[in-house]
Parts: structure tokens; sequence; C-alpha cells
């Protein structure tokens, strides 16, 4: 019976240690809009990155660099060398989400005997070397799966704007309607709510928009509907971070021990296991899979197995091992390498040449290809962009930069003074820039459409891209000129022009522009300060 108490303690223990973890990654992606660049703790919102070993070891291995990367993932690292798959079960965020809907499919079916199926397993350990293996040559994809990344970026891009959508909308009809329910007006409720949100959650009038939340949306619903196919699917078969932390937990000190003394063969411990650890096979415990959750140990009736530790020399508890074979780590860094081969054939991997011409990095990028080896698609640069003009590429960038980050113009310009995204970008893919030189630094070049622009192709006076302009003095400029209108009448009319060599790309032109289907004004990321051969117009260079 105090086993029991001990285990159902722990298990507490366990859901509060989840809860508080995941709500702290909701509250610190939800906070990341609203900081400041005075802000003297920037460097917590990275702190789940920072202790993720998978970013720094690919990371490293992509770049063949230590440069900006922190260390504090060393501490799961220890961690997860004595106790096991520790993180995967109390700390990480997004097992908790999964956790959450695990319980729920278990709820709403009959919980059924989840067997070990070692081949399934290997999935995982699969997918890790494949990322493993692109590292290692040079590209970095494993974003697309790391768990903070997806979670991070899904919530940035789709589940936050979804939830503002939502709430205003609702709160909008019930206005519109007022229904009144035996004489009680529902907006004497959801206007109090709307208020409430706008002012404290959203702290914003405008709705965030991103080009592929839906996509993203859309892979959640699908990665949250797979644990009602088994529990914790992520986690089990397609985690890369947790076929890492699987691979460091071959051997922990924290082993479960199952007393064949006293146990009756009821598998109540196999049926409860989220993670397919075979709690019910004597000596055939898989660490590599086991999350610490404690489930068996709370489902024994018998109390015939708990978790002890293994002292060497003194105690031995055996364990088993998911077989993943030579062969297998080979083809998949294989695959990996052949699949980095398949990025570098498109014409976005030519060297040095920018396509498309609207694909605009943020300030601070680096160079195209070291900011895909750094780039984790995480969406910390999305979500602190205050103006919300950094949105993710679809395949424009290329399969080796989908979902990271482009300045869409049209959609919000880059703040004059705001280097927030250099400064919480956790690998540096975007460089931290003094405000100062951040201010010069070159992302892209106006370009008039003069054929759509007013004054050049209707006679008439338009200086709002000239009015909007933050520079001193303005990159856009104007000149008076004489044009013959219709009826012969000739007549002077301020027509705007641009200083190539002031123009730094904010996009503030393009964004205020009075065309809202396609602007008279657009950006390219022609000039742009981080590539060389991507500047065809030299400060030098006499315009005008």
């Amino acid at each position: 019976m105090k086993k029991k108490k001990n285990s159902s303690a722990t298990q507490w223990i366990r859901r509060v240690s989840q809860l508080l973890f995941f709500f702290i990654f909701i509250y610190f992606v939800w906070k990341l809009h609203f900081i400041k660049e005075e802000d003297e703790y920037l460097k917590i919102y990275n702190i789940f990155f920072d202790l993720d070993p998978l970013i720094f070891l690919l990371t490293s291995l992509s770049t063949w660099s230590l440069e900006s990367l922190s260390y504090w993932w060393i501490i799961t690292l220890i961690i997860t060398i004595l106790l096991g798959r520790v993180f995967c079960g109390w700390f990480c965020p997004f097992g908790a989400y999964h956790t959450f809907f695990s319980w729920i499919a278990n709820s709403v079916k009959k919980k059924k005997d989840y067997q070990s199926r070692s081949i399934a397993h290997r999935t995982k350990y699969f997918i890790f070397f494949l990322f493993l293996g692109m590292s290692i040559f040079g590209t970095q994809w494993f974003g697309i799966l790391d768990p903070f990344s997806f979670f991070y970026r899904t919530l940035t891009t789709s589940v936050f704007p979804a939830f503002q959508v939502a709430s205003e909308d609702i709160s909008n009809l019930i206005y519109q309607k007022d229904p009144n329910i035996l004489g009680f007006h529902l907006t004497y409720i959801s206007e109090p709510v709307r208020n409430f949100l706008r002012n404290y959650v959203f702290k914003m009038t405008q709705r965030p928009y991103y080009t592929e939340g839906t996509l993203l949306f859309i892979t959640l619903l699908l990665v949250t509907g797979l644990n009602f196919i088994r529990p914790r699917f992520w986690c089990r078969y397609i985690c890369p971070l947790g076929g890492l932390l699987g691979l460091i937990s071959l051997k922990p000190i924290l082993r479960l021990f199952n007393d064949e003394s006293t146990c009756t063969n009821c598998r109540l411990c196999s049926k409860a296991c989220p993670a397919g650890a075979q709690p019910d096979q004597r000596g055939n415990w898989l660490p590599t899979e086991c999350f610490v959750c404690w489930n068996c140990v709370e489902s024994c009736k018998s109390g015939s197995i708990n978790f002890k530790f293994n002292i060497p020399g003194l105690k031995t508890i055996p364990t088993g091992k998911i077989d993943y074979p030579r062969r297998m780590v080979v083809t998949a860094m294989a695959t990996g390498a052949v699949g980095m081969l398949g990025f570098k054939v498109q014409p976005q991997a030519k060297g040095g040449q920018p396509f498309p011409e609207f694909l605009i990095r943020p300030p601070g990028a680096r160079s195209e290809k070291e900011f895909l080896q750094r780039c984790i698609q995480c969406g910390a640069c999305m979500r602190a962009c205050p103006t919300n003009g950094l949105q993710p590429t679809g395949l424009e960038a290329g399969w080796e930069g989908l979902w990271t980050p482009k300045l869409v113009p049209k959609i919000g310009y880059c703040l004059y003074n705001c280097n927030l995204c250099g400064k919480i970008c956790p690998t540096k893919a975007i460089q931290h820039l003094p405000l100062q030189e951040k201010q010069k630094t070159k992302i892209g070049l106006a370009t008039f459409d003069k054929g759509r622009c007013i004054p050049y192709s209707y006679g008439r006076e338009c200086i709002v891209c000239e009015e909007h302009c933050p520079l001193s003095p303005k990159a856009i400029y104007l000149v008076e000129r004489e044009i013959t209108l219709r009826n012969g009448e000739v007549v002077k009319i301020k027509q705007p022009e641009v200083d190539a060599n002031l123009c730094i790309g904010c996009g503030m032109c393009e964004w205020s522009c009075v065309f809202q289907d396609k602007a008279a004004i657009r950006v390219t990321c022609a000039n742009e300060s981080r590539n060389s051969n991507n500047q065809p117009i030299l400060p030098s260079d006499n315009l005008y």
C-alpha cells in the first residue's frame, strides 16, 4: 500500500511538472510578441531551444562551427544519461500536449494493450540518422520535425491567430444578433470577454496573418490525431529528439524492476504504458523508449514493479534494447545525403544568386547558405516581429528553405527602430545587429512600377510612399515635372524616385501604397548587404 501511495504521489508530481513546463512554454511564445528591444531578459525566451541537444548537435555539424550556440543542453544530456528519457515524460511541453490528447483518446475508446513493436520504434531513430546524414553534408532540415520548433512554429502561425479570429468573430456575431435569452442579453458576457482578450491577451487591434498558417494548422491536427491510433504516437515513432535521447539512455542508472515472485502477469502495466516500453517483460524493459511516467507502477495492483537505481557491482537490473542494425543506420544517413543532393539541384541553390527576387530575408540574416544551415524553422523571429511582416516561406525558397522567414512588405514592413528578430534567433541564423547598424543594413531595394504609379500613369498627385519612408534623409524623394494632360493642359506633378544609395528595403513604402492589389512600388532582394553578388547598384554609381 505504501508503494501505491508513493507511486501516486510521483504521478502527481510528474503531471504538475508537465503542466508547469507546458504553460511556461505557451507563455513564452505568447509573451514574445509583446517584448521590447530593451528587455534585459530576452535570452530566457530561448531556454527550451537551449535545452535541446538535437539543435546543438545538428547545427554544429551542418555549419562545422560552435559559434553562438548555447550549452544548456548539457543539463538534458546529464539527466538523460542518469535517469533515461525523463525529459520526454516530465519536461517536454510538446510531450505534455500529446499526453493530454492520448488521455482523451483512451477515454473515448477502450484502452488496448499496445505491444511494443521494435520495427515501428525504429522509425524515430531512422529519422534522426537521416537528419544527421543531411547535417554532416551541410544541410539542416531537422527543424521541420524538432518538437520545440514544430510546436513553436505552429502556435505562432496558426493556433494563436486562429484563437484570435474565433474569439473576435464569435463576439461580433453575438453583438450583431444580440440574442435575448429569457430577458438576458449575451452581450453582457461577450463584450467584457472581448475587451479583456483585446486589452490583455491579444494586445492588438490588427489580426496577425501568416501565408502558411493553414497548412501548418492542418499538420498539427494530423499529428494530434495520431494519438488516437497509438498513445503519444509522435513521441514513440516520429520525434527525432526522442531518437537522440533514446540513444543516450541505453544504460540509465534508474531502471524498472519487475519482481517475479509477486507478478501475476496481468499485463495492466503494459496497457498503461504510453511508450510501449515492455514493462511487463522481465529483463526486457526498454529504457530507450520509457518516458519514466510511472503509469506502469501506478497500475500494478500487486506492487510488483517499481523504479530502482541500478548499482554496478552490487545490483544489476537487466534491460532490453531496440534493435536498430548498422545497415539501418547507414541507410538512413545515406538517404539524408541523397535527399540533400535533391535540394541542391533546384535553382534556389545556385550559389550567390537570389531566387526568387521577392525572397527578402530579415536584417542580420547570414548569407543564404549559412542562413539555411542554421535556421531551424522555429518561427521565433516571426512571433517577435511587431508588424507581422515576417512570414514562413513556402517552396519559393526551395525545399531546403521551407518555413524559413521572409519579409512580405504588403503584409508588414521591417520596423526601422526594431532589431528583435536578431536578438531572439536561437541559432543566430539571424545575427543580432546593434540598432544603428541594423538601420543601415540593406535587405532589398524599392522599385517603382511606373505603369501603375499614380503620378506617372494617371497625372495625379500621390506622395504616400515618400511620406512613409522612415529614413532621414528619405530614400524616396520627389521630382517636380511637367506633364501634358488629355485636354492639352500642361501641369506640374511631383513624381517619386528612389535613391538606391539610401534605400534599405524595409518595405514601408510598399506596405503604405494606396494600391491594395499590387503595389505600385515593390521591394525585391536586390542590393542586400549580405550578398555581394546581388548588388547591381553600387554606392559609387551616379544614378540621376
